[in-house]
């Protein structure tokens, strides 16, 4: 068994450091050092079966360190994934199955986007919480359907990184025991030892998560699979480090610095292949034991599945009300959209004050009711973000049929998890925080929308009206900055009905994150001038709140709490003409026809003006005069009660209307 281990050992190195070679970039060292670890792992130990990807009993492998990207594409071929030795001659270029990174949705058998070190431990943690969910829903005590690993591979980079810590502090916590992870402890990072700046004692450090901690050598596969299998007898979340070396097999750069992120070159790439005892003219070998293992692996991989598939047929016919649940659960996104359009709104009366954080609290639960595999929870937020599930069991190491997390003062790891319960298959998962701190999880959300998957984030307290907390706590450059992200739809709603609609809108999405942004003070419920503005509002982004008899002589275009703001100015205006438009959505307006857009705000020669408790910037081209016609707050707020802060800033509607009718300068 072991030569055919090695002849896949030798094949990943010989096929990472020629693709690295011929694209004359990447990362060698690992993929080189830890290609024992993936001819074991993906040869003997993993269930999956590589002619079906997407199995949804199969074991989860994230690749935590994404830069050795050639080790997961190399393993990923020569085990039978629909990846050739084109696609891999192809590494790093335009259009490749194998770009620099590992990327989900472009690589079969890539779960996650790595590479951003420690999102990818991060990231695990939240698959290994949505296999014992489904577990504890599913499982029943004729048939167990549900019964899978999560498996992680990290390197000191991942380690060093906070996020690595918050979730694997969390795990601990949980007892996650179906997660383990391999630590490739080679000892070296880019610019040197690690001794320069990480000398903790990663096991003591793990031990104190609550981690069963286990030591062995990379180049052992009796130490590899003994330790896996003690692993999995442990209730714990275990660490595996195995003692390595970079870039093992090319002798002028291993255990150096130099083998981890640049190509060998000509003369040390023929020296490591001369030392592997391949033929340095031979680009891109492949040992036939390898693929003759894997051909004879074929069969047992696919029995996996079918036994599975058996055993998944008979406990269907006997729990049918089950089965059901199960075919909603992993309905696209995690949403049965037509169980999603059977949901009614909650109604909230006109002129009624309500927080949009209140009232996403009565949408979530109405639509929570209705989708029982809607999970998540708020970082130790959550009174304040008004995010608590109601009639639900929280997820605890003793609860796995809870449906509320504590996620704790965890912001970037609580997205991370979050995106790797939404990656797992089977849920609609949502975190919450306060805006200001979205940028503590940022890494996170943009590695959702790269994603393209529905993670959902809850960010309350959006804006000066935070109040008493100060500009520490007033996000007023957040919204511009969540909206550059590509991909990512921010909903700033103006009051309860829009915030309902909102979150419809969120649960909607099946390839894009959404950002709720909700505000802590009251708002009234507005009296809307189109009869069709939800319709508006989903596809276009926006709609004529206020409108006028005639033609208008000011548009205003305002966001969120701005919104009842510029209805009360535009009454303050008169005889000015004022209509108002309501913008839940700037990139879904910024998206729609010019059709639309002009039967909103008129056409050049008309006069706008953008009114929204943030900073101007993406307005700009909204307006004639940027200067005088966009109401913001470029600058930082000021610690005060929230009215006395509006006030001092000039964000007030007798402020806003004195502008509509040109009296007054800058706000």
């Amino acid at each position: 068994m072991n030569k055919e281990l090695d002849a896949i050992a030798l094949s990943i190195r010989s096929l990472s450091i020629d693709a690295i070679e011929k694209a004359n970039s990447g990362h060698p060292g690992l993929p080189l050092g830890a290609a024992e670890l993936a001819a074991v792992l993906y040869g003997k130990l993993l269930r999956h079966n590589p002619q079906n990807p997407q199995w949804v009993d199969r074991d989860r492998f994230i690749l935590s360190a994404g830069h050795g990207s050639m080790l997961l594409y190399s393993i990923l071929h020569l085990s039978g994934y629909d990846l050739s030795l084109d696609d891999i001659r192809s590494f790093r270029q335009v259009g490749s199955r194998c770009p620099g990174h590992p990327e989900y949705g472009m690589t079969p058998g890539v779960e996650a986007t790595t590479g951003p070190l420690g999102q990818g431990i991060a990231t695990a943690v939240g698959m290994a919480v949505a296999e014992s969910m489904l577990a504890a829903r599913f499982n029943t005590a004729d048939y167990t359907i549900v019964d899978h690993y999560t498996y992680a591979l990290v390197g000191e980079g991942c380690l060093m990184e906070g996020v690595s810590s918050e979730a694997s502090s969390l795990a601990g916590t949980l007892k996650l025991g179906k997660l383990i992870v391999y630590y490739d402890q080679n000892k070296i990072t880019i610019d040197g030892s690690t001794d320069i700046a990480f000398t903790e004692d990663i096991a003591k450090r793990y031990e104190s998560y609550g981690w069963q901690v286990l030591h062995g050598s990379m180049y052992s596969y009796s130490d590899i699979e003994t330790l896996t299998e003690q692993a999995k007898k442990d209730p714990r979340p275990s660490l595996i480090m195995l003692d390595s070396v970079i870039g093992k097999g090319a002798p002028a750069v291993e255990g150096t610095a130099a083998a981890h992120g640049a190509p060998l070159g000509k003369e040390k790439l023929a020296q490591a292949k001369e030392h592997l005892g391949l033929n340095p003219a031979e680009q891109f070998f492949v040992a036939p034991e390898a693929y003759a293992y894997f051909a004879d692996r074929k069969k047992g991989f696919e029995k996996q599945e079918a036994d599975w598939n058996t055993r998944f047929a008979a406990w269907s016919a006997a729990h049918p009300a089950l089965r059901k649940e199960w075919d909603g659960f992993f309905e696209g996104g995690g949403i049965d959209r037509k169980v999603l359009d059977g949901v009614a709104d909650p109604v909230f009366k006109v002129g009624e004050q309500i927080a949009t954080r209140a009232a996403s609290k009565t949408a979530l639960n109405v639509f929570a009711k209705a989708f029982p595999n809607l999970v998540g929870g708020s970082a130790d937020l959550q009174g304040p973000n008004a995010v608590a599930l109601q009639d639900v069991r929280t997820y605890t190491a003793d609860s796995r049929d809870g449906r509320y997390i504590h996620f704790g003062i965890r912001e970037f790891a609580m997205a991370a998890i979050t995106n790797g319960i939404q990656l797992h298959g089977g849920f609609r998962a949502f975190c919450a925080t306060f805006a200001v701190f979205s940028d503590y999880l940022r890494p996170a959300l943009r590695l959702a929308a790269l994603m393209k998957i529905p993670s959902i984030y809850v960010l309350t307290h959006d804006s000066i009206f935070v109040g008493e907390d100060g500009p520490t706590h007033q996000p007023v450059e957040v919204l511009a900055s969540l909206r550059a992200i590509p991909n990512v739809l921010v909903l700033r709603p103006a009051d309860a009905e829009e915030t309902a609609v909102a979150w419809r809108m969120a649960l909607e999405q099946k390839d894009r994150p959404t950002c709720l942004l909700l505000s802590r003070q009251n708002l009234p419920v507005l009296q809307k001038a189109d009869p069709d503005w939800k319709t508006l509002m989903k596809n276009s982004g926006a709609y004529i709140i206020r409108n006028t008899e005639g033609s208008p002589d000011v548009t205003v275009l305002a966001t969120g709490s701005e919104v009842s703001m510029a209805c009360e100015a535009a009454g303050l205006a008169a005889p000015q003409q004022v209509r108002v438009v309501s913008v839940p959505s700037k990139e879904l307006l910024d998206t729609a026809s010019d059709t639309y857009r002009k039967q909103l705000a008129g056409d050049a020669s008309h006069r706008s003006i953008v009114a929204e408790a943030g900073v101007k910037q993406g307005w700009e081209g909204w307006v004639l005069d940027p200067r005088m016609d966009i109401v913001s707050i470029d600058r930082f707020g000021e610690s005060g009660p929230a009215k006395k802060v509006a006030e001092h800033l000039g964000f007030t509607a007798e402020a806003l209307a004195a502008r509509i009718c040109g009296k007054c300068g800058d706000v």
